[in-house]
């Protein structure tokens, strides 16, 4: 009798979440509801009953939108995905109208207002507020909607969201003529009885009883190699912060009520600046908020000296999964250059710190990090992120980072709600107590919305602050643009010394023991008739690299003429000659200048 009873415990269709899942449960507070929301923008007059009979078609294809979680008996383990058997849609959806004046900033006041209010954890968490009234707002259509849509973060990302978008948004303006199909009959299944969950949840345990240990030791042992490979190759270990997080204003308590601003950019001005730089969009992003937290900083005169650390959000779906409906993300954190007032300095700065970063999470894996969320126990988990709270825990250390800054990619061709085109997406996202700033970048048809959510308390200015984010954008691309000219003036010039660099990359090549004993960077600032040329020299495991770029922390950084370095190349001076007539100059500690001039020597006599 008992093993029957047992089986019919592990046959209820309930889906436990999971342990990364989790983290947004216990991390809710009042003050801090766990939800990620999308304000979207859709031209023409939309009817409320048509959006809504679309949404209601689609429920089928989005299943936990008509599931809710279901608690283990004393919170001994984690909740269950059950379905609602009360589910109904009058309940998630609600038609409202923008009150006058009806402008962008009521729009963000009404929006903030949605945003701040928790979702009811006893029902499907999510909700859609349908914004009508938006004659007034500045740049929008007459006759368009807003569409405030609200889920909670157990649910899902960032990429599982955009994969909701495919679900409910249309690709073609044709589908209009379209009917719009029933919904599917629900049938819920009933909700198991407490016992069951129970005896489900220790049967799991029971037939790995050693689930956490082993959780915990296979992701230490992960860690420890990718410590031991990262030592190998000079690198900093993982996870040890050389260099403390400053506190800011970021990092005190919350409140209740949320603000937000957007700077909305273009991507293709983005896509070009990152092609000049020879970075990442994802750097562009990071370097363009620095710039906007600096001047935010420093008008406050709250600016720390020391670098501000973002904890940068990574997606480790693999191909296939946009669409399923949890979280798959890891995170890496990356000192975003603060302390740095020099535009392009700031970008080269932050691309060195994003490729330390990703080489410490490809040593690790990011499957092994996101497993230590599911070596905790729940109820222990819940319990300590109660007290941090309660007991005001932050205040007795520093914090891990100051500002999340997470960058979404969406579609890149226009999206449709029954034949009416989607104008614009803007991404909000939850606060906590002790990091009370985040900024997501959300790409979509050729613009990229760079949205602020803060809290009153922490940021009652947030529109102030996104002014600076378009500012700080418009300043990098003035002067990468001017860059870019200065670049295309210098290769008119007459610059001597290119054949110097690959024939040295060549020559290190061929003797593989100066690859080894004369590992480094090494930075060449050559000095032209009107302006300077940079070139970095990197030998690291076996390989040599030379590229027309500068570093922020070279081992030996080379200050020469042009002109004086070719002569040096053709042998019609002597590096020892150079040296004495102060026509060289090094930095760098002796050991490395030392090393540096052996290398020279010996390349030169060659």
């Amino acid at each position: 009798m008992f093993k029957n009873i047992l089986q019919d415990s592990l046959d209820i269709s309930a889906e436990k979440i999971s342990g990364q899942d989790a983290t947004f449960l216990y991390a809710e507070s009042p003050s801090s509801p766990m939800q990620i929301a999308t304000l979207t923008i859709v031209e023409g007059s939309l009817e409320f009953d048509d959006f809504k009979a679309i949404v209601a078609s689609k429920l089928h294809l989005i299943p936990k939108f008509r599931k809710k979680l279901l608690n283990v008996p004393f919170n001994l383990d984690y909740p269950y995905w059950v379905d609602d058997p009360n589910f109904d849609i009058d309940l998630h959806i609600n038609r409202v109208k923008l009150p006058e004046p009806s402008n962008w900033s009521t729009l963000r006041e009404m929006t903030s207002s949605v945003f701040s209010r928790p979702l009811d954890l006893r029902r499907p968490l999510w909700s859609i507020s349908f914004i009508e009234g938006l004659d007034e707002v500045s740049q929008v259509p007459k006759g368009s909607v807003a569409i405030v849509a609200k889920v909670h973060h157990v649910m899902i990302d960032g990429s599982s969201g955009v994969g909701i978008m495919g679900i409910l948004f249309d690709k073609s303006k044709e589908d209009k003529n379209k009917e719009i199909p029933k919904p599917r009959p629900f049938e819920p299944e009933p909700l198991p009885p407490e016992i069951d969950l129970l005896l489900k949840s220790s049967a799991d345990f029971f037939k790995d009883p050693l689930k956490i240990p082993k959780l915990i030791s296979e992701t230490a042992i992960t860690m420890t190699k990718g410590q031991i490979k990262n030592k190998f190759k000079i690198k900093p270990i993982l996870f040890k912060n050389k260099y403390p997080t400053p506190k800011t204003i970021f990092n005190n308590s919350i409140s209740a009520k949320r603000t937000w601003g957007t700077a909305i950019l273009s991507f293709d001005r983005i896509n070009a600046l990152r092609k000049i730089m020879e970075v990442s969009v994802n750097d562009l992003i990071l370097a363009i908020c620095a710039g906007g937290i600096r001047k935010y900083l420093s008008e406050k005169e709250k600016l720390p000296v020391q670098p501000l650390v973002a904890n940068v959000p990574i997606s480790i779906r693999v191909k296939g999964e946009k669409q399923k409906m949890n979280n798959q993300i890891s995170n890496m954190l990356v000192r975003i250059a603060t302390h740095i007032e020099d535009p392009i300095e700031r970008v080269e700065y932050i691309r060195e710190q994003t490729n330390q970063g990703k080489s410490r999470h490809k040593a690790v894996g990011a499957k092994a990090l996101s497993k230590m969320a599911d070596a905790v126990p729940f109820g222990l988990a819940n319990l300590a992120a109660g007290l941090y709270s309660k007991y005001n825990i932050k205040e007795f250390h520093r914090p891990p980072f100051n500002v999340t800054i997470t960058n979404v990619p969406g579609p890149q061709s226009p999206l449709y709600l029954r034949g009416h085109e989607i104008l614009s997406i803007f991404g909000l996202t939850p606060v906590l107590d002790g990091f009370g700033l985040i900024i997501a970048a959300f790409s979509y048809n050729g613009l990229v919305s760079i949205t602020t959510t803060s809290d009153a308390k922490t940021m009652p200015d947030a529109d102030q602050f996104s002014r600076y984010i378009r500012e700080s954008a418009n300043e990098l691309e003035e002067v990468i643009l001017n860059r870019k000219t200065d670049n295309e003036k210098t290769k008119e010039e007459k610059f001597l010394s290119k054949p110097v660099f690959s024939n040295l990359r060549k020559y290190l090549n061929d003797n593989k023991s100066f690859k080894k004993t004369h590992q480094g960077v090494y930075d060449f600032e050559l000095n032209l008739d009107k302006t300077k040329v940079d070139y970095s020299l990197t030998i690291k495991d076996g390989k040599v690299s030379i590229r027309k770029t500068k570093t922020t922390k070279p081992n030996v950084k080379i200050e020469i003429d042009d002109a004086i370095l070719y002569a040096l190349y053709k042998k019609k001076l002597l590096l020892d000659e150079v040296i004495i007539q102060g026509r060289l100059k090094l930095t760098g500690t002796k050991k490395n200048q030392d090393k540096f001039l052996k290398l020279m020597s010996k390349f030169l006599d060659a």
